[in-house]
């Protein structure tokens, strides 16, 4: 069995091998094995991916440390489980943030920086003319500017990583814009007000630490959803700057109707053609990512397995694709 001593990145595990890694626990479960052995099934991540390990001897150092820190550096033997790489961690020890050099570096993250992604949307406020759906979505982004710099869109799947929200709304958005260029009349001021507004209330469903890990859902997020929160939202802050009446409530209407089927949460579909188009826009960009996080893994030529979120389809990756 090689040892190597070097800190290795996880695209870099070989089966085999001994490796020193630092390394975002997402997911820990306690688990029993048919034996009767608790053991911990975990997820671990860096920048370059994620892979499942386990902890098979349980003490007080690493209970401790796993109750304690969100970042580790661990020493772990790489194996093969059904097909796939597993860690199976022997050593591990919790790290400070504080302590962490490059945090951008470790943690998957959106590929832009998230001031840049935040500015960049405020440009595309400046561009909604009518004034009070302007101030509206501005003052309801400015509210959660902290948490956006961080949260991800979702727990898993979809922008599932550090300044995941802000990443999905800035690729919508700017898809949007070249939309609006092809087709004559649509109205652009709901547009964006609706692509900024539509996840906003993940925040308040999700409960995401600073490195853009979801925990949990919070109370209101099981109980409400992000879409009903993010309706009222609308209507609160409507009504506190003396919005017209027709105008929040298309603005509502977006917000509801905008995952289409009443199994995904939007009791209604879209009656305005601005909602058809953010509903369309955010399957969009939900289905590239998903493609091409599965792609990344897949070799020329070949397909994946079959993937859940892409309606239990294999994807092929063409020899021609980067």
């Amino acid at each position: 069995m090689k040892m190597n001593n070097d800190i290795k990145k996880i695209d870099e595990f070989t089966t085999g091998e001994v490796v020193l890694a630092v390394v975002i626990i997402k997911n820990c479960i306690l688990k029993t094995s048919a034996k009767g052995n608790q053991f911990y099934d975990l997820t671990i991540a860096d920048k370059t991916g994620e892979m499942n390990a386990k902890i098979w001897t349980i003490n007080d150092h690493v209970k401790e440390n796993l109750e304690d820190y969100k970042i580790f550096k661990i020493k772990a033997e790489v194996k093969e489980w059904q097909g796939q790489n597993q860690a199976s961690i022997m050593k591990v020890q919790g790290i400070a943030l504080d302590e962490v050099d490059d945090l951008e570096g470790l943690v998957p993250s959106a590929p832009i920086e998230n001031e840049l992604m935040y500015n960049e949307i405020l440009e595309f406020i400046a561009k909604i003319e009518d004034e009070k759906i302007n101030l509206l979505t501005y003052n309801i982004i400015s509210k959660y500017k902290k948490e956006l710099m961080y949260y991800p869109a979702a727990k898993k799947n979809h922008h599932s990583y550090r300044s995941g929200l802000l990443y999905h709304e800035l690729r919508m958005l700017r898809t949007a814009e070249k939309i609006a260029e092809v087709y004559d009349g649509l109205n652009t001021d709901y547009l964006y007000s609706g692509v900024i507004l539509h996840d906003i209330c993940k925040i308040k469903e999700m409960a995401s630490d600073e490195l853009g890990i979801v925990d949990t859902y919070t109370f209101e997020g099981k109980l409400l959803g992000h879409i009903i929160m993010g309706v009222k939202e609308i209507a609160e802050e409507a009504k506190k700057i003396g919005m017209e009446n027709e105008t929040s409530v298309v603005l509502q209407h977006m917000i509801l109707s905008h995952h289409y089927e009443p199994e995904y949460g939007s009791p209604v579909k879209p009656m305005v053609i601005e909602g058809e188009i953010l509903h369309y826009l955010d399957i969009v960009d939900a289905r590239i990512f998903d493609f091409n996080n599965v792609l990344k893994n897949v070799d020329k030529g070949d397909f994946s397995e079959r993937v859940w979120v892409l309606d239990n389809r294999n994807v092929y990756k063409r020899n021609d694709e980067r």
